[in-house]
């Protein structure tokens, strides 16, 4: 965590200091030469660098140049949408991942093994903004079955902040209206953006499901219950389908990350607006100061999620630990 938020600092640096990358053209050249001693990126770079340090372990990450607003007030505003569209899209590539991985091994080397194989190599490459207006085109423009864009519809949106304590996660907040069609608005608005982020990882899973459950399948152990009688079907449901998921959960770590990197570009497609969107807003506006401190944010819970799945990976398989 410590490199990564040195990276971002000194990166973010190199285009010179903020105030005239966001505000230069805007001002005249005194009132930039003030607001730049204002901010303190007259000083040294590195007497900036240690000062940033320090706000960062005070939870201070500086305040947006574009709005004028703490940009820990930012991330916690939208970071709610990011982390409810990234919990949706691990559901949609559990869901598609580990039963095709599964289906994969069971049918081996067969023509629907080279079909689901060819089709995660589809779900990894396809980039995430061509995925996402493809399945807008033909479910909603075409068929008109789901939302364009956007997290909800207005009535709905409306209603959930008139909640006294909403919690910036629609679906939660939907459940607290107690109306069935807010809560239906917002699983609808959200459908989309899951499928097309969701892909992207669901490749990874099956892959690797599929690998896993064909090495499992060639253990002692499986041959002793083959030579029982014991079915394909039954050895790959039964034998080697818990042992192909510790892999899954040691790998989740970096793939969080890729949701994460997906979301930004997910979060533009669909006008969903979360840490992603803000982001290219931020970028478009020159606003390093916001850039900076999303990127450390996103970089610091990647860290962290591959810590935690690290110490489950090791609770689950007492083998790690050795």
């Amino acid at each position: 965590m410590f490199i990564l938020v040195t990276l971002v600092f000194v990166l973010m640096r190199t285009t010179g200091d903020p105030i005239t990358a966001a505000l230069g053209g805007r001002l005249s050249a005194d009132q930039l030469q003030e607001r730049i001693q204002e901010a303190g990126f007259d000083r040294p770079v590195i007497v900036q660098y240690f000062e940033y340090i320090g706000q960062i372990f005070t939870g201070n990450f500086g305040t947006t140049l574009s709005d004028n607003r703490p940009v820990i007030e930012v991330l916690l505003t939208y970071g709610t949408a990011t982390f409810e569209l990234a919990f949706y899209a691990l559901i949609v590539a559990f869901a598609i991942g580990i039963p095709f991985g599964l289906l994969a091994a069971y049918h081996r080397d067969k023509g629907q093994d080279a079909s689901l194989r060819v089709f995660a190599i589809l779900c990894y490459a396809t980039p995430v903004f061509f995925s996402g207006l493809l399945l807008k085109l033909i479910f909603s423009v075409w068929l008109g079955w789901l939302p364009v864009a956007g997290r909800a519809s207005t009535g709905a949106t409306i209603e959930m902040e008139t909640l006294p304590n909403k919690t910036g996660f629609y679906t939660i907040d939907a459940i607290m209206t107690g109306n069935p069609a807010v809560l239906g608005d917002v699983l609808a608005h959200a459908v989309l953006p899951a499928i097309a982020l969701g892909l992207l990882t669901a490749g990874v899973f099956l892959r690797l499901v599929r690998t896993n459950v064909i090495g499992t399948l060639s253990t002692d152990y499986v041959d002793a219950a083959r030579s029982r009688g014991v079915s394909e079907y039954r050895l790959v449901r039964k034998h080697a389908y818990r042992p192909a998921l510790i892999p899954i959960i040691t790998v989740m770590g970096l793939q969080i990350a890729l949701l994460l990197g997906g979301a930004v570009l997910t979060e533009t497609t669909f006008e969903w607006k979360g840490l992603g969107f803000q982001l290219t807003e931020y970028l478009q506006a020159r606003d390093f100061v916001a850039v900076q401190g999303i990127v450390v944010l996103l970089a610091v819970l990647v860290a962290i999620t591959n810590f935690i799945v690290d110490i489950i990976a090791a609770l689950i398989d007492p083998r790690v630990r050795y």
